[in-house]
């Protein structure tokens, strides 16, 4: 496989971030993109919280990024506050498309056509590696997640919804 098969995998490539790529069969009928990387990846010494989700959230300045364990709820207001933003949304599909070159279920926080401003909850940086999107349903990137972070430029803090 090439190491630019995706513009996320051609980041990783070019910035020399170790990083391993882990395929699964993506059900087209499935829109519920999280559980089903959960239940294709988990085991073989990951846990679901291993495993990210990357959402477009959308706030007065514009679109930023919030990933987060899969199995966890994004609090919109910690995000925000973490971004600097005084409220956030979700951002409408459209947006996060056109935004990011990705389809939703394989939208990588790497290689984004345009670099969005990106929080990562803080409790990634508790695992020796982390799986996020590779850019495309059915691939996900395994790296550390320091890299993650270094590479997007992210912020870290808490995000996840209590409760």
């Amino acid at each position: 496989m090439s190491g630019a098969a995706t513009p996320a995998l051609a980041a990783l490539v070019a910035a020399g971030v170790p990083h391993e790529v882990l395929r699964y069969r993506h059900d087209p009928r499935v829109a519920d993109y999280g559980p089903e990387a959960v239940s294709a990846l988990a085991g073989s010494g990951l846990v679901p919280e291993q495993i990210l989700k990357t959402l477009v959230i959308a706030g007065p300045g514009g679109l930023a990024v919030a990933v987060l364990p899969v199995p966890w709820k994004l609090s919109l207001k910690a995000a925000a506050a973490a971004l600097g933003l005084p409220r956030a949304a979700l951002a409408d599909r459209a947006a996060a498309e056109r935004s990011t070159g990705y389809v939703l279920g394989g939208i990588s926080p790497l290689g984004q056509r345009s670099r969005l401003p990106t929080v990562v909850d803080a409790a990634a940086l508790g695992f020796d590696r982390v799986l996020c999107s590779a850019g495309k349903r059915g691939w996900d990137v395994a790296l550390a997640p320091n890299d993650l972070v270094a590479l997007t430029q992210a912020v870290t803090a808490d995000i996840r919804a209590l409760g």
